[in-house]
């Protein structure tokens, strides 16, 4: 899952801060989430999922379908 947040992160061309910025976050706590050090709250694995125009699910990695749910 965590290297899930790396690529979509990555091809959106945002740097984790410009991430921790919009999440209203320090980078380095951002950083743990990618890295796996910290589990992601529900509201943030919603934000991102909201902000990235795919599902949870994909974020998960329950799914392979990057395509939100209707």
């Amino acid at each position: 899952m965590y290297i899930r947040l790396k690529h979509l992160r990555e091809d959106a061309d945002l740097n984790q801060t410009q991430l921790a910025n919009y999440l209203g976050m320090s980078q380095t706590g951002y950083s743990k989430y990618e890295t796996g050090e910290n589990d992601i709250p529900t509201q943030v694995l919603i934000k991102l999922a909201q902000f990235y125009k795919t599902s949870v699910d994909y974020i998960l990695g329950l799914t392979d379908n990057k395509t939100p749910y209707r």
